[in-house]
C-alpha cells in the first residue's frame, strides 16, 4: 500500500553501507606518487585521472555526511554531481578500466539508495497526501446499518464491471466509509479527480493487455492514482514506489539506474502491472485471490490456500488467514469500483476529473538538460519534470533511448530547435527567444560570452541584425578555473545563488559555506565563486558489488510486488 513519507525518513543501515563500501576506493584507485621531472604523456593521463577521482571523493562524501544528517536533498544532488563529475570529464569511461570500476561502483551504491531520498529536492516529491486506504486502514467492523447494505445489494445490480462482483458486510462497511464520513469522502474523491488524468491510457494498456478494466481501481488503494508516490520502507526490500507500488526488487521489465526508474513512468508501470495481475490469475484462477496476491505475494496466498483448502478470498477472509490489510484490500477496492459506477447515490456528483495528460514524445539517446528543453519548447522545467516522472535528474540518461515527454503540439518545434544544438553540446548550451529589442552584442552581453562566438554558432556575421530570426543558440558552458583545490566560477548576469547551486548540483547552504555567504541568493557578476570545498579532502573509497544493470534485478522468474518475494 501506499504510504507517503516526508523528507525526514532516511535509513542509518544503507547511509552505513554505503560508507563501508565507498572506503574501498582509495586503495583501489590508489596512483603511483610523481616525480619532479617533466611529466610523460601516460603520467599526465594518470594524475589527472587521479585529481578526477579525488573531486568524486569529495562530492560523494559531501552528499554522504548530508544523508547521514537527514539532508536529504543535500545528498541527493551530491551523489548525482559525483557521477556527473565523470560523465562530464574528457576521460572515455568505458574505456579506462580505473575509471569505469569507480563508475561502476558509485552506480552501484546510489542505486541501493532508497528512490525518495534520491528523488528529494528535485521536484519530484509528491505532496504528503494519504490514499483511500491510507485512511481507511483504521476502520472498524461491527453491525452494518441494514439500509447501507440493502442500498449497495441494489446498486449491484446496475453496476457494469468485468470483474465478478459482491456486496457483504465487509464491502458496505467500506462504502460507508467513502460515502458517509468526511475524511473518506473527501480522499476518495480527490482520487477519483486525479485518476482522469490517466484513465484514458490505463484502459487502453488494459485493454492491449487483455486484462478487467476495473483493475484500474487498485490505484484507488496503491497510491491514489499518484505516479510519484513513494511507500513505507519494508524490512527488507526497500519502498515500493509509483502508481502501482512496485518494490524495487524483482523483474517487471522496468528500468532502474541512476538516471530513471521506470516505476515512476504511468504507462511503463500501467502495462507491467497489468501483466503481472494476468500473471497472478494465471497462477491463482480467481481475480480476487490475485489481487490479494498483488498486495500479500503469491506465494503467500498459495501457503494460505494449502493450509484451509479454499481457493476462496472471503473464506480465508473468515477463517483469519490473512493481514489485516490484504483482508481489507479487496473489500475497500470492491467498494471503489461500486461508487464509481454510482457517484450520484452516494453522493460523489459533484466529482470534476482533471483533464487527461496529453504530451508529445520524443526519443533521445544522448544526454540533454531540461533546462535547455525548457528553453527550446517555451515550458516550464517544473512542468516537464511533472510530465517524465521517471527521470530521476534534470538530464536525460547518456547512451541510451529514453522516450521524453514534451507538452501537446511541440515535437516538431522541439525537434527543428534542437538540431541546432550539437548533440555533445545538449547538456550545456542554451536556447535563447528573440525579443524585439535583441541584437547579437546584447545577447552576448547576457551569456557573458563574445559576440564572434555568438554569431559563428548561429553561422551569422558580427553585427548582423536578428530581423526573421527567432531564436539563437547560445554556447554558454560554466566558466571554471581548476585550482590546487577546488574551482571556481566566474559569475554572470542573471545568476543568483540558487541557479549557480543547481548548475553545479550542489546545495545552497554547500555554495554559501563554501564562499562564507550568510545568507541571501543574489550575486553579483564577475564573482568568483568556490563551486567545491576549498581544501584538500582526504580519500574515501567504496567497494564494488555488480553493475548497475545488475543491481535492478534479483533474478526471480516470479517476481514479488510488496511485502513478500514470490518463494
Amino acid at each position: 500500500m501506499s504510504r507517503i513519507f516526508g523528507a525526514g525518513s532516511f535509513f542509518l543501515p544503507v547511509a552505513r553501507r554505503v560508507l563501508v563500501a565507498f572506503a574501498a576506493l582509495a586503495s583501489v584507485s590508489a596512483l603511483p606518487c610523481f616525480s619532479q621531472q617533466p611529466l610523460s604523456a601516460q603520467a599526465q593521463h594518470q594524475q589527472q585521472l587521479q585529481q578526477l577521482i579525488q573531486q568524486v571523493n569529495v562530492a560523494y562524501a559531501a552528499g554522504d555526511a548530508d544523508y547521514r544528517k537527514g539532508q536529504l536533498a543535500e545528498a541527493k544532488v551530491e551523489f548525482d554531481h559525483a557521477v556527473d563529475l565523470m560523465l562530464s570529464s574528457s576521460f572515455d569511461i568505458k574505456s579506462d578500466p580505473a575509471l569505469e570500476a569507480v563508475f561502476n561502483r558509485i552506480v552501484d551504491n546510489i542505486n541501493g539508495l532508497e528512490m525518495d531520498a534520491l528523488k528529494e529536492g528535485n521536484g519530484f516529491a509528491p505532496p504528503v497526501e494519504p490514499t483511500p486506504a491510507d485512511v481507511a486502514a483504521d476502520v472498524t467492523f461491527g453491525t452494518v446499518d441494514p439500509n447501507i447494505l440493502a442500498k449497495a445489494k441494489t446498486q449491484l445490480a446496475t453496476t457494469k464491471s468485468d470483474l465478478p462482483m459482491v456486496v457483504n458486510e465487509y464491502v458496505a462497511t467500506f462504502i460507508n466509509f467513502f460515502a458517509n464520513t468526511q475524511k473518506g469522502h473527501n480522499t476518495l474523491l480527490h482520487s477519483f479527480q486525479r485518476g482522469g488524468r490517466y484513465r484514458n491510457m490505463i484502459q487502453r494498456v488494459m485493454a492491449e493487455e487483455g486484462v478487467p478494466q476495473d483493475l484500474i481501481y487498485l490505484a484507488v488503494a496503491e497510491s491514489g492514482f499518484n505516479p510519484r508516490a513513494i511507500g513505507p520502507k519494508t524490512r527488507s526490500l526497500g519502498r515500493a514506489g509509483g502508481m502501482w507500488q512496485f518494490m524495487p526488487v524483482g523483474d517487471y521489465g522496468l528500468e532502474r539506474n541512476t538516471f530513471v526508474d521506470e516505476r515512476f513512468d504511468p504507462e511503463k508501470s500501467t502495462r507491467a502491472y497489468a501483466r503481472y495481475m494476468k500473471f497472478l490469475y494465471d497462477q491463482l484462477g480467481d481475480w480476487y485471490l490475485a489481487m490479494a496476491a498483488y498486495d500479500w505475494g503469491a506465494g503467500n496466498i498459495q501457503r494460505a490456500v494449502q493450509k484451509t483448502g479454499y481457493a476462496d478470498f472471503w473464506e480465508l477472509y473468515k477463517r483469519n488467514n490473512l493481514p489485516g490489510e490484504t483482508r481489507n484490500y479487496v473489500p475497500e477496492i470492491l467498494a471503489a469500483i461500486i461508487i464509481a459506477n454510482n457517484p450520484t447515490q452516494y453522493g460523489f456528483d459533484e466529482i470534476t476529473l482533471d483533464p487527461p495528460v496529453l504530451t508529445d514524445t520524443v526519443t533521445v539517446n544522448y544526454s540533454l538538460d531540461l533546462r535547455l528543453v525548457s528553453d527550446v519548447v517555451n515550458a516550464p522545467v517544473d512542468e516537464l519534470e511533472a510530465l517524465n516522472p521517471s527521470l530521476l535528474r534534470n538530464i536525460t540518461p547518456p547512451n541510451t533511448s529514453f522516450d521524453l515527454h514534451l507538452p501537446a503540439g511541440v515535437a516538431t518545434l522541439f525537434q527543428q530547435r534542437i538540431a541546432k544544438i550539437p548533440e555533445s553540446k545538449r547538456t550545456a548550451w542554451r536556447y535563447h527567444r528573440i525579443a524585439a529589442d535583441d541584437t547579437l552584442a546584447t545577447v552576448a552581453h547576457t551569456y557573458r560570452i563574445s559576440e564572434s562566438e555568438l554569431a559563428e554558432a548561429n553561422q551569422l556575421r558580427e553585427g548582423q541584425g536578428l530581423a526573421g530570426v527567432e531564436g539563437l543558440v547560445v554556447p554558454v558552458a560554466p566558466v571554471v578555473e581548476r585550482t590546487a583545490h577546488a574551482s571556481l566560477y566566474t559569475t554572470r548576469r542573471g545568476d543568483t545563488l540558487v541557479s549557480i547551486a543547481d548548475r553545479f548540483s550542489v546545495s545552497l547552504d554547500q555554495l554559501r559555506r563554501w564562499n562564507s555567504i550568510a545568507s541571501g541568493v543574489s550575486v553579483a557578476p564577475g564573482s568568483k565563486l568556490h563551486i567545491a570545498e576549498p581544501a584538500a579532502v582526504s580519500h574515501t573509497g567504496k567497494h564494488h558489488a555488480g553493475t548497475a544493470s545488475s543491481a535492478t534485478r534479483n533474478g526471480n522468474s516470479q517476481p514479488a510486488k510488496k511485502k513478500q518475494p514470490q518463494k
